[in-house]
């Protein structure tokens, strides 16, 4: 049986003591780490989107602003975490998944890591289930053997490969921020605002309820249905800003048990920085 990407908190306060599960907090913000010292769930490690999720360059337009690492120096990263293949990994963060943790899981995903989940409502929730807290600093061991990796086994596409196919019929280009950003209203992050064209807009926010919990497996897979119609997965790109909050909306169809599309890591960090074509509400007619 497959094992759902997603995990509630009361799953995971049944097994969270056993040597075979690790949690990490993905949280990202100016102040994560200090943070996650003040208070994260117990037993739980950081991981640092900046640092070791990412690759990033000094000039955005080069992959955008959360590029993924090499292949191999993530493979070191896990082994540095004391990440074997048998390891049950939870991952969570304070944004619902957006924030980080549903990079990390595809990340793993990516390189076959089997048993993988997020936890559904990230810190907050696991706060209302009184989930057990802690400012303790867990000692990380690295793995005795080293984690072999030789690839990106999940899909990714290119931006020129994303400018030859945004507009075309067969392919569906989905922008996942929010609905101010894509219609270049405001861009608070970027240097530009706008859309790459062709592409629709599905905020990675409709993935969740008013709990900021997942909508349910079926809702999704209908809701995505409607957008996606015909088109097959390997046609289908997803992006966000800069390659982070994309995976949410792929953690989303993957909870629908739908096959996982294409990520457009660079993302419109990348796309904004290259002289491509932009599109906004006014010039599309959104």
């Amino acid at each position: 049986m497959k094992l759902s990407p997603i995990i509630e908190v009361e799953e995971l306060l049944q097994i969270y003591k056993s040597p075979d599960v690790m949690i990490f907090d993905a949280r990202n913000s100016k102040n994560s780490s200090v943070e996650f010292d003040t208070e994260h769930i117990e037993g739980a490690y950081f991981i640092d989107l900046n640092v070791q999720l990412s690759d990033i360059k000094s000039d955005f337009s080069d992959g955008g602003r959360h590029p993924l690492p090499k292949i191999e120096n993530f493979a070191t990263t896990l082994t540095n975490l004391g990440i074997s293949k048998d390891k049950h990994i939870v991952i969570y963060d304070d944004q619902s998944g957006s924030n980080a943790s549903a990079r990390f899981w595809w990340m793993l995903k990516s390189v076959g890591h089997e048993k993988v989940q997020v936890l559904n409502g990230g810190l907050s929730h696991a706060k209302t289930k009184n989930f057990p807290l802690s400012s303790r600093q867990e000692i990380i061991k690295k793995a005795s053997e080293d984690y072999k990796v030789d690839k990106w086994h999940l899909s990714i596409i290119k931006m020129n490969e994303v400018a030859n196919i945004s507009q075309d019929p067969n392919y569906l280009v989905v922008d996942v921020r929010d609905q101010e950003r894509y219609d270049g209203e405001m861009e608070l992050i970027d240097l530009i605002a706008g859309h790459i064209p062709g592409a629709i807009n599905i905020p990675f926010k409709e993935n969740l309820n008013e709990s900021n919990l997942f909508i349910k497996p079926d809702e999704l897979r209908k809701k995505y249905q409607v957008f996606f119609g015909d088109i097959k997965a390997q046609n289908i790109v997803v992006h966000c800003g800069s390659g982070v909050t994309a995976c949410h909306t792929l953690l989303a169809l993957d909870y629908a048990e739908m096959e996982i599309p294409k990520l457009y890591v660079g993302s419109w960090s990348e796309w904004s920085r290259n002289n491509m074509q932009i599109a906004n509400r006014t010039q599309n007619g959104n």
